[in-house]
């Protein structure tokens, strides 16, 4: 066989490298990887929060003055006739007694929804950030003590820690993006972001909860939520969100105004921007949380030389 008999080698295209073709949906490729972190940044936080404002004097000291700011109870607010405790009024879900039945209600959409997606993993993730935050806060409502440091009054020792009126819609927004379409999930992240925004002003405004409840309630949902996105497998994991720019501005925006307005109060002003900035900063975090963080894709591995 002469030089001009050897085989034909595969013509060279301008630009291709020496190296074979990638498949687009190779697993190296498109891999996602869901860091822990998350979930053990919000667990310390919930660890901070408690430790801070109710094992200490001054935190004590801190949000019992805002109690003795403006009159007791919450005829003052400006949501107090969508709380359900004025006479005859309809409770803004789920504040007084339709705390269980919108915890029901959502259960039952997460399980609808699972069982048409068929998102198996997604729904069992999603329950179980339902069921550990708000049988959770139950657990730590009764098992986590609450010293008397300053001696306050008797109405101000009860234990309240986390507030089960906040853990309800965290969890549910959260559960929600787990099980809902991903073209979809902002928009579901959204309505719950204004959701929780609304509920966590009016429970701190009112006097129900302290700050340090409603922002532990939070917490509580952020790191089952990060420990459920965790231990999923890669195929179920929730990957990166895509969204509008404008969307999370407009998002923190609305939630802001809204809880500004839910944590109103006619008798101190005080008081009702604590409770505010205090909702405002639990919307931000289940946002994060749900959507803010973007996947992290695993770099491309240099493919061995043959």
């Amino acid at each position: 066989m002469t030089q001009h008999d050897s085989p034909a080698l595969p013509a060279h295209r301008p630009g291709a490298s020496g190296q074979a073709p990638e498949a687009p949906d190779a697993p190296s490729l498109s891999r996602t990887t869901r860091p822990w972190m998350p979930a053990l940044l919000y667990t310390l936080g919930f660890l901070t929060v408690y430790l801070l404002a109710i094992c200490t004097p001054w935190g004590q000291r801190a949000e019992n003055a805002l109690f003795g700011l403006g009159k007791q109870g919450g005829e003052e607010a400006w949501i107090y006739p969508l709380s359900g405790a004025a006479y005859g009024s309809t409770p803004l879900p789920p504040l007084e007694l339709s705390a269980k039945p919108t915890l029901m209600v959502g259960l039952a959409v997460i399980v609808v929804l699972t069982l048409v997606r068929r998102c198996w993993w997604q729904g069992c993730a999603a329950l179980g950030v339902v069921i550990l935050t708000t049988g959770g806060k139950e657990v730590l409502k009764s098992t986590l003590p609450r010293p008397d440091l300053v001696g306050a009054p008797e109405n101000l020792l009860d234990q309240g820690f986390p507030s089960g009126h906040t853990a309800i819609p965290a969890a549910l927004t959260l559960a929600a993006v787990l099980v809902v379409s991903p073209r979809i999930r902002p928009y579901i992240a959204t309505a719950g972001v204004l959701w929780l925004a609304c509920i966590a002003a009016a429970s701190a405004t009112m006097g129900g909860h302290r700050p340090s409840e409603v922002l532990g309630a939070t917490l509580l949902a952020c790191a089952w939520y990060g420990l459920a996105t965790w231990l999923l497998p890669p195929a179920a994991a929730p990957g990166a969100t895509r969204s509008t720019r404008a969307l999370p501005v407009i998002t923190l925006t609305v939630a802001l105004v809204i809880a500004l307005v839910s944590g109103a109060r006619n008798d101190t002003l005080t008081r009702s921007l604590v409770s505010a900035a205090t909702a405002f900063i639990c919307a931000a975090l289940v946002w994060y949380a749900a959507v803010g963080r973007p996947a992290h894709t695993a770099r491309r591995t240099r493919p061995a030389l043959g």
